[in-house]
């Protein structure tokens, strides 16, 4: 029912926007911009002011619909030939969903020969897979490690931990003073993988992963098992009745100075100083195992901007993803909203974002996301489901591990072996 609900509110949207204009064919020199980011709209405007002066005549209209409807309304539009002459794409497997429908036209180096200033692993995450072409111009990467409130372990006296020892040590000392560690909570599902993701890729380290997709191993693994058992160890650390704790509560603990650190991404700092501006943040990678041994922030790409392969202002949209693919968009775009641009000549201004795009040189890849969502069931959905009941006391870390690697084997071929 709740799909049927979901399909009918889509769609009702769809024909609403059809009956205001917003899926009519746009004016010559008028490009449509179609997103989820309704919030980003003032800085969207600013920059599609730019693109018009260095391009007079194209104008940019931006227009935005609810994150939990966008796919399925850009997927009614392009079905039936309309929609947004540019489009903010997902990437990963929801970009390979439009593209291997046709919905994408493909950019190269003839049609855009800016995809040059993209790092690989950028255009790799807006590919598809069956044709190694790329559909998307990439426009953040994200990193995910731990958020720290520096003046509350100034205050408390406790020193920022660099091991899971200092880490596990740390906790206790901060609950002593009435403080709670660490902000998350377990009840917000896509939550639970970042949090394992972040928290076991210094336990498992780059070999292994290459091993793992290779199919030389997989999550059923005892070291990838083992380095999920550590998560039970940070039940201590988590807030009280952590298994009803949703992620806007565990944002609101944190941004209210309550918690210590939270675990999160590099796309948390922007809306944490917006909420409270006196927070005196830094961004860490998770503990090493020991002291002496690496440690990894974890990283993937997030969106980026496809042309509607029948839109009927061709020339003029790919303009528009030509200049988003250069320091003139990428530059201005990444300050404003507090991206770590992917582009690879545009640096971080903000300091805290500049430290984090160092720490991305030795960067594990938020592996379930980046190579385990083409397909049903996708490696996140399962990891946020094991962990979610690992954590609530229902399932075992090994029954965790095998429940992964059965249900990815049902597509993922060096799996089946």
């Amino acid at each position: 029912m709740a799909g049927i609900t979901f399909g009918r509110r889509a769609l009702a949207a769809l024909a609403g926007l059809s009956l205001a204009g917003g899926i009519a064919a746009a004016q010559a020199g008028e490009v449509t911009f179609w997103t989820w980011r309704q919030e980003d709209k003032a800085v969207y405007t600013d920059l599609f002011a730019a693109f018009t002066k260095a391009n007079p005549g194209i104008t940019v209209k931006f227009e935005a619909f609810p994150n939990e409807n966008y796919n399925t309304i850009v997927t009614t539009a392009l079905a039936g030939g309309k929609g947004g002459d540019v489009l903010h794409a997902r990437a990963y497997g929801g970009l390979e969903a439009m593209a291997k429908s046709g919905y994408y036209l493909a950019l190269d180096k003839t049609n855009v020969p800016e995809l040059a200033n993209l790092p690989d692993d950028a255009n790799a995450s807006e590919s598809l897979r069956a044709d190694g072409k790329v559909y998307a111009v990439s426009l953040a990467g994200q990193t995910l490690g731990l958020i720290v409130n520096k003046d509350i372990f100034a205050t408390a006296g406790v020193a920022v931990p660099a091991t899971w020892a200092d880490l596990l040590a740390a906790c206790t000392a901060l609950k002593a003073k009435g403080i709670t560690p660490i902000a998350n909570g377990t009840a917000t599902p896509w939550m639970d993988a970042i949090f394992a993701t972040v928290f076991t890729n210094p336990f498992v380290g780059p070999a292994w992963t290459a091993d793992m997709l290779a199919g030389k191993t997989n999550f059923s693994d005892p070291k990838f098992t083992a380095a999920l058992a550590r998560l039970l160890e940070l039940k201590p650390c988590l807030p009280d009745g952590f298994t009803g704790v949703d992620y806007p509560t565990s944002q609101q603990l944190f941004s209210a100075g309550r918690a210590a650190i939270f675990v999160g991404g590099s796309f948390e700092i922007a809306p944490f100083r917006r909420g409270n501006p006196k927070l005196n943040l830094d961004f860490i990678a998770p503990p090493a195992p020991a002291a002496g041994q690496p440690t990894y922030v974890s990283r993937f790409f997030d969106s980026g901007f496809a042309v509607n392969a029948k839109s009927a202002n061709a020339a003029d949209a790919l303009k528009l993803v030509r200049w988003m693919a250069t320091k003139d968009f990428a530059e201005p775009a990444a300050a404003k909203l507090g991206n770590i641009s992917s582009l690879k000549d545009v640096a971080a201004a903000d300091p805290l974002l500049a430290k984090i795009a160092k720490l991305n040189e030795t960067a594990m890849p938020y592996s379930t996301l980046v190579y385990f969502r083409f397909e049903a069931p996708t490696g996140t959905d399962l990891l946020q489901d094991g962990v979610q009941k690992m954590m609530g006391g229902t399932a075992t870390p090994a029954e965790v591990g095998t429940a992964i690697t059965t249900g990815l084997s049902k597509w993922y071929k060096p799996f089946q072996k």
